[in-house]
């Protein structure tokens, strides 16, 4: 296999796996449609590969330096997703036809990505791996690769969840679904918080 699509098979598997900014893909798209969501998805692949770059350009190594910055990004990341989960586990379900409720903002999606521990890990082990020694045109190759595989990945969640929608009909489906992507952002700040 080529170094590409050893950087794109990385990418895919990091990026579609579930996650925090995934779940909140999939509940937009179901919410809001998929043209609705599109800035969240955009949002959330730019400040990942923000994150992916600036990692392989050596931000690993002032986060070694300052273990506190960690520590708040850990515990503020696992506090915003309990704020997400009540949100959605009190919201009444219904969806609004006219169009008024916000989808989640492009700059709620950058900013989940860094507070979300998988991104943090998928950037240093992908840099790691791909652009160990801070090639710079090593790190923009991943880089450009990664952004890609990114956003037609989050696009997919969100797109499901756009399919979603027209089983969605009634504000009681809406609030199960609410409900079940309320316990998975638990789970994963459960998991942030005792699990690594």
């Amino acid at each position: 296999m080529n170094l590409s699509l050893s950087m794109a098979a990385f990418a895919l598997a990091a990026s579609i796996s579930p996650g925090p900014v995934n779940v909140v893909a999939l509940g937009a798209g179901a919410r809001h449609g998929f043209a609705r969501s599109i800035w969240f998805v955009t949002g959330a692949t730019v400040g990942f590969t923000a994150l992916l770059l600036l990692t392989g350009l050596g931000l690993h190594s002032i986060t070694a330096a300052w273990p506190a910055f960690m520590d708040v990004l850990h515990w503020g990341g696992i506090a915003f997703l309990i704020y997400m989960a009540v949100m959605l586990a009190i919201d009444d379900g219904t969806l609004s036809s006219s169009g008024q409720a916000k989808p989640p903002s492009l700059l709620l999606g950058a900013g989940m990505q860094w507070i979300n521990p998988k991104a943090w890990l998928a950037a240093a082990a992908g840099m790691g791996v791909f652009a160990g020694g801070g090639e710079l045109g090593a790190v923009w190759h991943f880089g450009l690769i990664y952004f890609a595989v990114c956003y037609v990945s989050i696009a997919a969640w969100s797109a499901a969840g756009a399919l979603l929608k027209t089983a969605l009909t009634f504000p009681a489906r809406v609030r199960l679904l609410n409900r079940a992507l309320a316990l998975s952002l638990v789970a994963s700040a459960a998991y942030m918080a005792f699990g690594s």
